[in-house]
């Protein structure tokens, strides 16, 4: 077979082949988005973005850029505006090219959101206390120092009872009426007197206090 006849040949071949992918694609590439569906906008890192960096404006205009994608690849969670992640952080790195998706970003908790670390040893207990009610707007803020003083009860022989400070300079993480839940407002009178103190104490410091709100006279709280 001459040179000229191979190159025929070929050319069918080449013909035929193009045809079998156009009908095994339905058709040629301009009838591909019925396949892949339509073009969407999505942001997607320029450079990369660490872990726990919260997302600025000012990052997100240099960082960022909105790329066209095929609905069939689209993500289902991806991000289109870059207002959606300001103030949030990726929970882990976001390499450069990869998708900003919502399931990888959380919101940046306030100061009063973010567990705040007790100490070592240290655990939140509550304990009924008298006359804490001055407290409260401090208590608000949460993570003031109190000391909590104890009162015993007179005794027949001993006569006065015993007064001293059972914790001293202890965090009060939480201030209550007694009876509410926490957020819950409570009509005054004699009833809400008596409040409900979340304190972070040690062991030992809970265990005093717990056996002294059983027997005690009185438990008092005084703001340092």
């Amino acid at each position: 077979m001459s040179r000229r006849a191979r190159a025929v040949g070929f050319g069918v071949a080449a013909a035929l082949c193009a045809g079998l992918a156009a009908s095994a694609t339905g058709g040629p590439a301009s009838e591909l988005s019925d396949q892949l569906g339509e073009l969407h906008e999505v942001l997607v890192a320029a450079e990369p973005l660490p872990a726990r960096r919260p997302l600025r404006e000012a990052t997100l205009r240099e960082a960022l850029e909105l790329r066209r994608v095929p609905e069939r690849f689209l993500p289902p969670d991806a991000l289109s505006d870059p207002e959606q992640a300001v103030g949030r952080s990726p929970v882990a790195a976001i390499p450069a090219g990869g998708y900003l998706l919502a399931s990888m970003l959380e919101v940046e908790r306030t100061e009063r959101e973010r567990p705040r670390r007790l100490g070592a040893g240290r655990q939140p207990v509550e304990i009924t206390v008298e006359a804490a009610g001055a407290l409260e707007p401090a208590a608000a803020s949460r993570g003031i120092r109190v000391d909590v003083i104890v009162t015993e009860e007179s005794g027949a022989i001993a006569g006065r009872g015993r007064t001293y400070v059972a914790a001293e300079a202890v965090r009060l993480l939480d201030l209550r009426p007694a009876g509410a839940s926490e957020g819950q407002d409570v009509v005054p009178g004699p009833a809400s007197e008596t409040s409900i103190a979340t304190l972070a104490l040690t062991r030992d410091e809970a265990l005093r206090l717990i056996e002294a709100e059983s027997f005690a006279r009185s438990v008092r709280l005084i703001g340092r």
